[in-house]
């Protein structure tokens, strides 16, 4: 029959031998030329396009292609069977002919056989993977019992398709994760989401049990295994992921020591977002090849790349890193490899690093429209605008559908103020995307910042239908303020004011800025204690017990490794430390939890591994982060000091050397204190002082306000206080209701918050030589005050004649 599988081989066959000139068993470029002219009888071409039609076929099929002797004829198949031509009006427009007995093999039977091929070039009718030498299918039998798969399925994809139960989502728009079955780059297809309820798929399941009984029942253990995986690697080709988990874990259990299975389960359990799981398979894959030599190499890059996605899935981009670098070793043609490296180590912060990683998976693949993307975010966050912009436009040259990149060349137009740019960038992307509600919103903002105020509020108002999310409010506010500094020309002088919606303000220098009563908090120490509560934020240690510190001291058997100084030290990799901070900080998502590792690495493992070794003293990590961990002041620092007697330098003993006691101090205040310059403390204290400190005395150190880490009691009151309202009282500057700490200028009577206090930022109406502020925690203690006033005011009115 015309629709046979059989005969569509066999036509291919005859079209590949008619422009096979030579019969060398492939098509060169001039023979090619001549099939494209020959199918398309009414086209005429120019030799610029028939070039840019050669050029597409050999770069897409560049598997297929056989040295100088071209495509193959199983590289012809697969261009037909791709959809880039039509095999029936072709074979008839070159007036070709079968001989009977081709028609007569392909209609020899009815049922499921009816459709299958009985030709023996069946390894031309199946996917790429089925004829690979490493992949591929083995043993004759398994060849039917795919072929009859492969019917089974068209046969369900017709029923549901009718039915409207076939879903499929285009990802093409979006940047690709890398994820990939082979070794080869996958490109991005369109997701199908199967009904699996109803009678259709209950009749499929039972179709598939009768294929899985005839792989049970083959002669040997070998062609059992080899019929199991063919069967799930055709289920993974169509999307049908849990069927096909089912057939690569009855491989694992027929050959545990193999690696494919492993390796098939791991990527099918990726795809149904089983995460964890899909890690443990892909080690276990990982492991196998290791162990099983040269037998498994080809495979061990793509293993590396696949469990490095999975662990950035989970948010241990840290861990990826590793994986992604050691594909890169060890294949270094690995474009998607190093593009992968590329984004993740911009995703921790390391962002000259992604550059060069990125620039390499661009030199090896110049059209990889993802690359030049995440290159364009590298380059924009280290400063290099123009060059970010270029990069943008590559990508959406290369593919003009491409989502991250035009919304992140909006972003960028949007920070240089090139509003106009910004919104044509998002009018674009939701263009794509017509529910992108996050390009609907910045579009409003950059109509605004445009002066286009009455398109902003349609922009504004399509958001809404969208979502109703607080970013909205934010927005709303936003714009405000853009309307407010547009109407201000000018703030009255001083350290600039009128943006951002604010009064207009002087920045008055710190000398100025005097305090009334003890407790009252110096203005440098809140500045600096306010960025050191952001980082809490961020990473979102303040909710992490420092008992859980201790805890993994206790339960960590770290091994012992020795220093270039020669000096003992628990040193474990970054990628082993993120995995204890996953622990740390179990109850974030994935996405929070990649943001707390990029800010951790940016700020303590920057400073703690200045050598750039990748390796980290886990005792003096403890103890750096044990001070804006969650817990009372006092168990804070005893477990710093429990971090630095578990450091084998001091194991066992009650008391740490003095040495060690001023490196912590050196370090802690370079990771939260860096404007505050520390390079004097070691001239006075001396580095080589090996005497002991106990704990009192550490504490000494650790309080002192100069050179230790005196801060610690400023940060400790804003963790109790930044929640607490100051009933309808809002700051003077930038207008907004104070929380936290109110500081009262106790002259004027105005009052700051603690962003504006610590900024040094004063009304440009109240100007005085000094200005006295008293610190205010809660309206109570500000009440008591007034009521003493009163109190003394009305006594020393009754003293008066």
């Amino acid at each position: 029959m015309a629709s046979s599988r059989g005969l569509r081989a066999e036509k291919v066959k005859r079209i590949f031998q008619q422009f096979d000139g030579n019969n060398d068993g492939g098509l060169n470029r001039e023979e090619m030329a001549a099939l494209v002219v020959a199918v398309n009888p009414r086209v005429k071409f120019s030799d610029d396009q028939i070039s840019a039609i050669l050029d597409e076929v050999f770069r897409t099929y560049a598997e297929f292609i056989d040295g100088p002797r071209g495509l193959t004829a199983a590289g012809l198949l697969r261009t037909y069977d791709d959809g880039a031509g039509d095999v029936d009006r072709d074979f008839d427009a070159l007036s070709l002919h079968l001989p009977s007995s081709a028609i007569s093999d392909a209609a020899s039977s009815s049922s499921i056989a009816d459709e299958r091929a009985s030709d023996h070039h069946k390894h031309q009718r199946t996917a790429v993977w089925a004829a690979s030498p490493h992949h591929g299918i083995a043993f004759e039998d398994t060849w039917r019992i795919v072929d009859d798969l492969e019917i089974v399925i068209k046969q369900l994809r017709a029923k549901q398709i009718k039915d409207g139960k076939v879903k499929n989502d285009n990802f093409d728009a979006f940047s690709d994760a890398g994820w990939s079955r082979e070794l080869a780059s996958s490109d991005s297809e369109k997701r199908i989401f199967w009904e699996e309820s109803g009678p259709d798929y209950a009749s499929f399941l039972k179709d598939l049990g009768v294929l899985r009984g005839r792989a049970d029942a083959a002669r040997s253990r070998e062609e059992v295994l080899d019929g199991h995986m063919a069967i799930g690697r055709v289920l993974y080709e169509h999307q049908l992921f849990n069927e096909a988990l089912v057939s690569f874990k009855r491989a694992c259990e027929l050959q545990p020591t193999d690696v494919r299975p492993h390796f098939r389960a791991g990527n099918a359990l990726y795809a149904l977002r089983r995460l964890g799981e899909a890690k443990e398979e892909l080690l276990l894959a990982l492991e196998a090849a290791e162990a099983g030599g040269n037998q498994w190499s080809y495979l061990l890059p793509q293993t590396h790349v696949n469990l490095g996605i999975a662990l950035e899935a989970e948010g241990m981009v840290l861990g990826a890193c590793e994986h992604y670098r050691e594909a890169a070793i060890l294949c270094p043609a690995h474009f998607r490899a190093l593009k992968l490296l590329g984004s993740a180590l911009f995703g921790v912060g390391e962002y000259r690093a992604a550059e060069k990683a990125l620039e390499e998976a661009i030199f090896l693949r110049p059209d990889f429209a993802d690359a030049h993307c995440d290159l364009g975010s590298a380059l924009h966050t280290v400063g290099e605008d123009e060059r970010a912009i270029q990069e943008f436009q590559k990508a959406i040259d290369l593919r003009p559908g491409h989502i991250d990149a035009l919304y992140n060349l909006g972003g960028l137009y949007m920070d240089v103020g090139r509003y106009h740019r910004a919104s044509e960038m998002y009018t674009r992307v939701l263009a794509v995307w017509p529910n992108h509600w996050r390009a609907q919103l910045n579009k409003a903002v950059a109509l605004l910042g445009a002066g286009e105020g009455e398109e902003a509020r349609k922009a504004l108002k399509e958001a809404f239908k969208m979502t109703n999310r607080v970013e909205l409010y934010d927005a709303i506010k936003h714009m405000k303020q853009l309307k407010k500094k547009k109407k201000k020309k000018g703030n009255g002088g001083g350290g600039g004011g009128g943006g951002d919606g604010e009064g207009a303000f002087i920045v008055v220098e710190p000398s100025r800025f005097k305090k009334v009563g003890r407790k009252t908090t110096i203005r440098q120490d809140l500045a600096c204690a306010l960025e050191i509560r952001a980082f809490q934020r961020v990473t979102r240690l303040s909710h992490c017990d420092v008992d859980l510190l201790k805890k993994e001291m206790n339960e960590n058997d770290v091994p012992v490794s020795y220093s270039g100084s020669g000096l003992p030290e628990k040193s474990i990799r970054k990628a082993a430390l993120e995995e204890i901070l996953r622990r740390l900080l179990r109850f974030l998502k994935a996405e929070t939890f990649q943001g707390a590792v990029k800010a951790i690495n940016e700020r303590v493992l920057a400073v703690l591994d200045g050598s750039g070794s990748g390796r980290v003293d886990l005792g003096m990590f403890f103890a750096v982060l044990a001070p804006i961990c969650m817990g009372s002041s006092d168990k804070r620092k005893r477990t710093v000091f429990d971090a630095l007697l578990w450091r084998p330098v001091n194991e066992g003993g009650t008391q740490i050397r003095r040495a060690d006691a001023i490196s912590y101090i050196k370090f802690l205040r370079a990771v939260y204190i860096p404007d505050h310059g520390i390079s004097d403390m070691m001239e006075v204290h001396g580095e080589a002082d090996v005497s002991m400190v106990s704990y009192p005395e550490f504490l000494q150190m650790f309080d002192d306000a100069d050179w230790g880490f005196g801060i610690m009691q400023t940060l400790v009151k804003l963790e109790s206080g930044d929640r607490i309202r100051h009933g309808s009282r809002i700051c003077a500057v930038c207008r907004y209701p104070i929380i936290g700490s109110r500081f009262k200028e106790m002259r004027s009577h105005f009052s700051l918050c603690n962003q504006c206090y610590s900024q040094g930022k004063v009304p440009s109406s109240v100007k005085q030589e000094e200005y006295m502020f008293k610190e205010y925690e809660n309206e109570t203690k500000a009440m008591k005050d007034k009521c003493m006033f009163f109190s003394l005011h009305s006594k020393s009115s009754e003293k008066e004649p």
